[in-house]
């Protein structure tokens, strides 16, 4: 059984509350399908870009990570990158998954559905039954355009239009829409109730939009935000935030207790964190995708650092927003 290398100050102050954090039953796949993405946002730590063309998944890992689909329990497919779209095989992923009942979200930039090449993918989201969760970190166009690039927000929201026509965000349909916000600056999320108000508030009045939720996600600082942060000479004061403000009833919902983490070559990780930074899931060796077709991962010790108080600041941090 995999137990983490060494003790670390996320760690000890998990061992302080009498906490030991292990895999549960897996239900979430989550695949990264590569770093190629038509935008490079500030905020990620993916380091997603338009010339990251070789970090995309090939065939035959997205041929491993169908068969991954059977494992008992997983009941969901998330798929990431950069933007997911632009694999060509995440169609064929998606049309697996729902072959298999299995719910499927795209963590969608927006803009992609807008590019040349991609302009029926919103169709083919929404004939699939898939749910969407968008990047919008904020609802103001100034915000947008500094942390994702000039002419974002308005392409988002032409997006979001484009998705509400179809139905996405609609009471009835059932066809999901969630956004993400992400602070621009070095703080936490505001608490998510109120800001999903005003996010619902502002996007009708001033655009018509609908959406069902909104997640507010804690920004990691590691990789492209830690230099930014660097930058702004903001590190330091940041890290040291998400420190004190460590927050031991998230645990038991960290999103990487009941997730699998496939990066775009098949590498196994915990969480889409770790999958960035190299730390790596291992029992005698590091994890490949074909290790956890034949090995049940229940009750491995959970790889962490210091970026895991990230995910457990204040209220909480996961892929689906606030845990408190």
């Amino acid at each position: 059984m995999a137990d983490a290398v060494s003790l670390n100050r996320f760690d000890e102050k998990v061992r302080l509350h009498a906490r030991d954090l292990r895999k549960k039953q897996i239900t979430i796949l989550q695949v990264n399908l590569g770093k190629l993405c038509n935008l490079t946002c500030v905020h990620c730590h993916v380091e997603a870009g338009p010339t990251k063309k070789k970090e995309n998944m090939d065939e035959a890992t997205a041929q491993l990570v169908v068969r991954a689909m059977d494992i008992p329990g997983i009941s969901t497919l998330d798929l990431t990158g950069g933007a997911p779209e632009m694999n060509p095989h995440f169609r064929l992923l998606v049309t697996e998954a729902r072959s298999r009942k299995i719910h499927v979200i795209d963590r969608c930039n927006l803009t992609i559905l807008l590019e040349e090449g991609f302009s029926d993918t919103a169709d083919f989201l929404a004939s699939s039954g898939v749910e969407v969760i968008a990047s919008l970190p904020c609802y103001q166009r100034e915000n947008v355009d500094k942390q994702r690039g000039s002419g974002t927000f308005d392409g988002s929201v032409r997006a979001l239009r484009r998705l509400n026509r179809l139905g996405y965000g609609r009471e009835g349909t059932g066809l999901l829409l969630n956004l993400v916000y992400n602070p621009v600056g070095a703080h936490l999320p505001p608490a998510q109730a109120g800001l999903e108000g005003d996010y619902k508030k502002i996007l009708k009045e001033d655009f018509d939009i609908d959406f069902n939720g909104l997640y507010t996600i804690t920004n990691m600082p590691i990789t492209r935000y830690e230099k930014y942060l660097k930058a702004l000479n903001q590190y330091e004061e940041y890290t040291h935030l998400l420190v004190e403000s460590f927050n031991p009833r998230t645990l038991d919902g960290l999103m990487c207790r009941d997730t699998l983490s496939v990066s775009w070559d098949g590498r196994i990780y915990d969480c889409d964190f770790n999958q960035v930074l190299g730390i790596q899931m291992r029992n005698s060796h590091p994890l490949m995708l074909q290790d956890v077709l034949e090995t049940d991962v229940n009750g491995y010790s959970i790889l962490t650092g210091d970026h895991c108080f990230g995910c457990t600041a204040g209220a909480g941090s996961s892929c689906q927003g606030a845990l408190q």
